[in-house]
């Protein structure tokens, strides 16, 4: 009996176990098709459309609709911008804000997470959906917020300050009456609120994320320690943390990503792109792109030096995870 004449029943009983592996093996691949095909679309070609700008001389709207030809500079973009000293500026910003974002950011939501860990369930619940807020609050609803806090006339800050005895301002201050006073206007405070806000956004999440690790530590091993004499601080850096370093990784590569693409917040407090001494990439980079003169190809350019920045710090991460995995 030939092949085409057999019965479902003899093929399948002919059929291999390899073949069989491999064939639900595909299944998982075929699965994830829609997603790919949904990042591919939303993510992937406009990426791909960016990098493509960054190697041309684009600085009129008709040239983006096609009207005119793209003058090609191969990479006259990067050149300009690398060897820009504003650039290394606002490099400079960015890397040292993110860093400080991080580990401040890092700091509150573990010792956040550990009170939550410590309460009974009913209040750690409390506490958690009234920290959630300032999570779930959007980017932009929650800056206007703290710049209304913020406000040179009307908010809440400068009303406290003018509160103050005025021999008690006058001597820590300098100064006795604050209306009027331009809390955005110096740079370094400027990037103090900026990254009270970004931390206030942020540390929820990080919280949330050490206290699901923290329901995974046995609870025997950290009362061993206790036994044996260990402190609180003792018993978190030599069970805890190193139970927990691989959440505190992805959550530090996440946070460094989330930090060195800050955006709606600084436009928001600084009020858009007029002071250029408060720059980082993400600004600087819609600043170049859309300011007049747009310059489309310069802000790409300067976009893809950003997403290489961060391809590197996770890939930096990736690097480390697998030599840890290879030592244990």
């Amino acid at each position: 009996m030939s092949l085409l004449t057999k019965s479902p029943g003899e093929a399948a009983a002919r059929e291999t176990p390899a073949r069989r592996r491999r064939r639900v093996d595909r299944l998982p691949y075929l699965l994830l098709l829609p997603c790919l095909a949904i990042i591919a679309v939303l993510l992937l070609w406009p990426l791909g459309q960016v990098v493509m700008m960054s190697f041309y001389k684009l600085d009129s709207v008709r040239q983006l609709r096609g009207d005119r030809e793209w003058p090609w500079i191969g990479l006259g973009n990067y050149a300009q911008i690398l060897g820009d000293p504003f650039f290394r500026t606002v490099l400079r910003n960015t890397v040292l804000f993110a860093a400080a974002n991080v580990a401040l950011t890092m700091i509150l939501g573990t010792l956040v997470g550990l009170l939550l860990n410590r309460l009974g369930r009913k209040m750690a619940t409390f506490v958690a959906s009234c920290v959630m807020l300032a999570w779930a609050t959007p980017a932009l609803t929650g800056t206007i917020v703290w710049k209304w806090i913020f406000d040179d006339t009307s908010g809440l800050v400068t009303w406290l300050f003018n509160k103050l005895p005025d021999g008690l301002s006058s001597t820590l201050f300098g100064r006795s009456d604050w209306t009027g006073y331009g809390w955005f206007n110096d740079p370094l405070l400027f990037f103090a609120i900026l990254t009270l806000v970004v931390v206030w956004h942020s540390f929820p999440f990080i919280a949330v994320s050490v206290l699901a690790g923290l329901k995974s530590v046995p609870s025997e091993l950290q009362e061993a320690a206790r036994v044996d004499g260990a402190g609180p601080w003792r018993v978190f850096w030599s069970v805890t943390f190193p139970m927990l370093r691989p959440v505190f990784g992805i959550l530090v590569v996440l946070s460094t990503i989330w930090d060195f693409k800050v955006f709606t917040q600084q436009f928001v407090l600084a009020g858009g792109t007029q002071d250029r001494s408060t720059f980082m990439l993400s600004i600087y980079s819609y600043a170049e792109a859309f300011s007049p003169p747009p310059k489309y190809g310069l802000g790409s350019a300067i976009a893809v030096i950003l997403t290489l920045i961060l391809l590197v710090v996770t890939a930096l991460y990736v690097r480390m995870v697998l030599r840890q995995e290879d030592e244990s």
